[in-house]
């Protein structure tokens, strides 16, 4: 099955179909409003979402972070990153790191922070997490509450939501008995819908009731024909796309890019997060666009468990625009219509 034209996609939708498609395709060109745009991750992808804003607040002034800690924590070090950035052995220095971001803006390694001054980020974390302590993602809080005070940046919106009782996991909707527990695939059944507040904070009120289930398009894309000058970003070689029944058919969308947890590439959990984690009824609500980029597990570098790139594994320069993932982030939406 091909995407090909606007009528050919919409009449798949007006199908129903919500599974994603076996074909791997080239990311179609769609209109894409610029003033609607944000990043969410969950653990690394958490870390992920913080950086590719802060790298690029001029295409990414919202962000929502799940049960992750604050920009530049691990300083490149994967030590650092184990204890200060997922334990809080030491406590993350929140100031020496907002002055970390406000250097690399200032010297051009980081987009200018005036582009966060009307942006909203949304930090939800639960009180039972053991692998990333809350006093971590406290601190990621505080790290943005910092960049508030500064100059310009007031009309930065920044939520803390930490007081629910769950786990290292990303809470859907349903119930079930692993909410306060981190097991595959990572999405607590804890009666919580973290996509609707998700989106309800990234974008506003819901404009209508959300549906039981998507009924949008999701397809494969292959990641490796967008590789920053031929560089090896260290993803796997397909990701999906999600397009809602409106998209598709032409009118101008918001754009969300998702970062999976460690272990949870679709490698590690098939098409759990893609489809289970509640974003894509959401999308239709909202019209917004859904990039779900994919990483791979290597020995070499080290990175067994697929997680985003927080600590340095792609190379010095990881949390930068010079990074080669979030080069590859930029190459993807600008591929999608991002202008």
């Amino acid at each position: 099955m091909r995407l090909i034209g606007t009528l050919c996609m919409g009449l798949m939708l007006m199908a129903g179909t919500a599974h994603a498609d076996d074909a791997v395709q080239p990311l179609p060109k769609l209109k894409l409003d610029s003033s609607r745009t944000a990043v969410v991750g969950l653990s690394s992808g958490a870390y992920m979402a913080t950086q590719m804003q802060i790298a690029y607040p001029e295409l990414f002034p919202n962000a929502a972070l799940v049960a992750g800690g604050p920009y530049g924590c691990a300083e490149g070090k994967l030590q650092t990153a184990l204890s200060t950035c997922m334990k809080g052995q030491p406590a993350p220095d929140v100031s020496a790191l907002v002055k970390t971001a406000k250097q690399r803006a200032a010297s051009g390694e980081n987009g200018p922070l005036k582009n966060l001054a009307h942006g909203r980020v949304y930090l939800l974390h639960g009180t039972q997490d053991a692998v990333v302590a809350p006093m971590v993602a406290e601190a990621g809080a505080h790290f943005y509450e910092a960049l508030r005070s500064e100059p310009g940046l007031s009309g930065l919106q920044v939520d803390d939501d930490g007081q629910r009782a769950f786990a290292h996991n990303l809470p859907i909707a349903a119930t079930g008995d692993d909410c306060s527990k981190s097991v595959s695939p990572y999405l607590g059944h804890c009666g919580f819908d973290a996509a609707g507040a998700v989106f309800t904070h990234l974008f506003g009120p819901a404009p209508h009731a959300v549906a039981a289930d998507a009924r949008g398009n999701l397809q494969r894309f292959d990641q490796d024909a967008l590789k920053p000058g031929g560089a090896d970003a260290l993803l796997a070689s397909t990701g999906y796309l999600y397009v809602p029944p409106d998209c598709a058919a032409g009118k101008r969308c918001g754009l969300l890019v998702a970062f999976h947890g460690c272990k949870q590439n679709a490698d590690a959990v098939g098409q759990a997060f893609v489809k289970d984690a509640g974003f894509n009824r959401w999308a239709d609500v909202y019209d917004v666009v859904i990039l779900y980029p994919q990483t791979r597990a290597s020995f070499a570098p080290l990175n067994p468990q697929a997680c985003w790139d927080w600590w340095g594994y792609s190379g010095s320069n990881y949390d930068t625009r010079q990074g080669v993932q979030p080069r590859w982030v930029v190459n993807a939406v600008r591929a999608l219509g991002l202008p």
